[in-house]
């Protein structure tokens, strides 16, 4: 098991050759200086955020030429976020999105460790961009020394009177779905950060039943560049159809597990040889984390594109690519991941109460070569059921990653079902994956 996503979180460790990402612009003071940027490495980079208040058409303008799309794991057109709130009108309110409750996932932690100031510079030009008078930054309670690391680069901006509008910290239970964008809005304002499955939008009345912006942590950094460097700047890496980079989380079978900054449209197999390789021949990777899609390798050589990854029932998700070794049992680390997002579903609609347990536990049984006569069916037959019927998208997520593991290893499904579990399902877990516990507090 690589220790990095268990241990506490060290950038010092993480540091990467300064060839290992020619393309690198989030991350560029960080490539070249192996130290966090504190506000004045960062305003001699990147000067002050170039904020104009009289208008947000040029910035939006600006976001929607660059074709910039969310970060955060859906994938979609940032400009059209911020246009929906700007044409709302009267005050609104922004929240950064930093919670990343995903597991597999450390690219916004990281961003916020080494680079905090170019994703504050995003919050405070989108605040000006949708006429919002208060920013909210949103981590979980959790990570006690992330939250320091922040709370002194807001102390650092206050000093500098830099900002035009107020940044307000804030510390979250720490729940896979307290990460969605409704239960933000919904925690902040003063209830539990539980999804909210029905109407209004958070565009249309979110926190303190203003018109809301919630963005992620990496898309708000990326903004910031945009407005500094235009957009014909950014489509410079990337794709036509995706352009720009993406910070991608590598781990499992690879040498270096870390974080990379990727081009869009980079295959597969050159994202984990920039994390320094595979360690021994791989059987599948998982893309997109735990609510991700099961990849054969023979799939490598696609693109880490959107465009490309759609057609096998992928896409980039929330920036992860997990290498799983050969030897690896694909149907026990996928038991544990299931278990993971039952324990963590806010039991609000009928898939997070019965179905996602339900599921967790044939998979368990599959995965132990417990499986009865009519467990695959069965199985088969709950997946199914889980999508597009929850208050939010997290039952989804966890279908596509069972479905995806019943289709790669279907060789170990025959194996398990007939004749009893792999060698490799007794043997130590591979893959980090947090215990199967319940949030202590959704508030």
């Amino acid at each position: 098991m690589n220790s990095w996503t268990t241990t506490p979180f060290t950038p010092s460790t993480w540091l990467p050759e300064t060839d290992e990402a020619p393309e690198a612009r989030l991350l560029a003071h960080w490539y070249a200086t192996g130290r966090p940027a504190a506000l004045a490495d960062h305003l001699r980079r990147h000067g002050s955020a170039p904020v104009d208040a009289r208008t947000s058409s040029p910035l939006v303008e600006a976001v929607e030429a660059a074709g910039l799309t969310g970060r955060g794991g859906a994938g979609f057109p940032t400009a059209r976020k911020l246009r929906a709130v700007a044409e709302r009108g009267g005050r609104a309110v922004v929240v950064v999105n930093a919670m990343e409750s995903e597991p597999a996932s450390r690219k916004d932690q990281f961003l916020l460790a080494v680079a905090p100031h170019l994703v504050l510079d995003g919050a405070v030009l989108a605040a000006s961009a949708v006429g919002a008078e208060t920013v909210h930054v949103c981590l979980p309670r959790t990570r006690t020394a992330q939250y320091r690391q922040l709370s002194a680069a807001l102390d650092e901006r206050r000093r500098a009177r830099l900002d035009p509008v107020p940044l307000r910290l804030h510390a979250l239970p720490h729940a896979y779905v307290s990460s969605e964008s409704t239960s933000l809005v919904r925690w902040l304002n003063g209830g539990p950060a539980h999804p909210q499955g029905s109407p209004p939008r958070t565009h249309e009345r979110g926190v303190a039943r203003r018109p809301t912006l919630v963005n992620n942590a990496e898309t708000l950094a990326h903004l910031a560049l945009i407005a500094l460097h235009g957009p014909d700047w950014f489509r410079q890496a990337g794709t036509p159809h995706e352009p720009g980079t993406l910070l991608v989380t590598v781990t499992g079978a690879v040498a270096a597990p870390g974080v990379r900054e990727i081009s869009l449209g980079t295959p597969l197999s050159t994202v984990l040889g920039r994390a320094g390789g595979t360690m021994e021949p791989v059987r599948a990777v998982l893309l997109g984390g735990f609510a991700g899609t099961w990849l054969p390798s023979e799939h490598l050589q696609v693109p880490l594109a959107r465009q490309d990854l759609t057609p096998l029932g992928a896409a980039p998700g929330a920036g992860v690519l997990i290498a799983l070794a050969h030897a690896a049992c694909g149907l026990s680390e996928t038991a544990r991941m299931l278990a993971y997002l039952a324990a963590h579903g806010a039991r609000q609609c009928g898939p997070c109460r019965f179905g996602l347990p339900a599921v967790a536990e044939d998979f368990a049984a599959l995965a132990a070569g417990r499986a009865d006569s009519e467990l695959l069916s069965r199985l088969h037959r709950r997946v199914g059921l889980l999508p597009d019927r929850g208050a939010c998208r997290h039952p989804d997520g966890a279908a596509r990653l069972a479905a995806s593991a019943l289709r790669v290893f279907a060789d170990d499904v025959d194996q398990h079902v007939t004749h009893g579990p792999c060698p490799a399902a007794s043997g130590a877990p591979r893959l980090p994956v947090p215990a199967p516990t319940l949030p202590e507090t959704w508030r």
